[in-house]
């Protein structure tokens, strides 16, 4: 080895030496391509991220569930009683047209109902006799005339302003007696709770309230009904075929 010259023992140390530089060069050019694609990302990110909030600001139901489609879908669906759109009311009540002559039958001396309901009525009649209790029919259809004096009447009788009277009358022409599907009804055996809260604590109101649903009747007034009448648990309506379903519910959205 001492015989070979010394520029070429040296040459294989050079050698190394220019691959181990090229070798750095390229991971460093590596390395640098990476900063960059990383860089050139984030950069990306940051300016799609302005759109998206803008779009969800141009677009509600973007950023909001609850305005999606599927969420008014479901809130509807969760929605029992719907606030009423109708503009033909008076002092809470409802405008309804009387019940033709023709369609009515008489329940009880010369109180009548629509057919519809006198029927159904009877037939619960029958039922809570059988049971032991005794409904009684206190007042059915009522001409506009006939609530002409129980509105305007007994408000000059007693002396209360008209808003006060509505609270336990309607003003003629809203009252649900003109349709022939609504009926007062007190307890045979407690006559003294005629028209009065203390039915509530009848023998006959109880059984309504298990009852009435079989025959088609429910309870027109409840306590804090949304229009504002006083609580009535006499007053019951039929609802038993579609005729009458749409006099009481159409009445709400029209």
């Amino acid at each position: 080895m001492d015989d070979i010259p010394i520029a070429l023992r040296e040459t294989p140390d050079v050698a190394v030496k220019s691959k181990s530089n090229r070798a750095g060069l390229i991971g460093g050019l590596g390395a640098v391509a990476i900063v960059a694609m990383v860089a050139g990302v984030l950069v990306s990110l940051q300016l799609r991220q302005p759109q998206s909030s803008n779009s969800a600001q141009a677009n509600p139901s973007i950023a909001d569930p609850s305005s999606s489609p599927q969420a008014s879908a479901s809130a509807a669906t969760t929605t029992s009683t719907p606030t009423s759109t109708n503009s033909d009311t008076l002092l809470g009540h409802y405008a309804y047209t009387e019940a033709p002559a023709a369609e009515l039958a008489p329940i009880s001396g010369d109180i009548m109902l629509r057919k519809s309901a006198a029927s159904a009525y009877q037939a619960m009649v029958a039922a809570a006799q059988a049971d032991g209790v005794s409904l009684v029919a206190l007042s059915g259809f009522r001409s506009k005339n006939d609530q002409d004096y129980l509105f305007f009447g007994k408000k000059a009788e007693r002396g209360q302003v008209a808003a006060e009277r509505a609270k336990v009358s309607a003003p003629p022409g809203y009252s649900e007696h003109h349709t022939g599907y609504a009926l007062d009804i007190g307890d045979g055996s407690v006559p003294a709770t005629d028209l009065s809260e203390s039915f509530e604590q009848t023998a006959a109101f109880h059984w309504l309230q298990a009852n009435a649903a079989h025959y088609s009747f429910e309870l027109s007034f409840p306590k804090d009904n949304r229009q504002g009448v006083s609580y009535e648990p006499w007053h019951w309506r039929y609802v038993g075929d579609i005729q009458s379903l749409k006099t009481f519910y159409r009445a709400r959205q029209k």
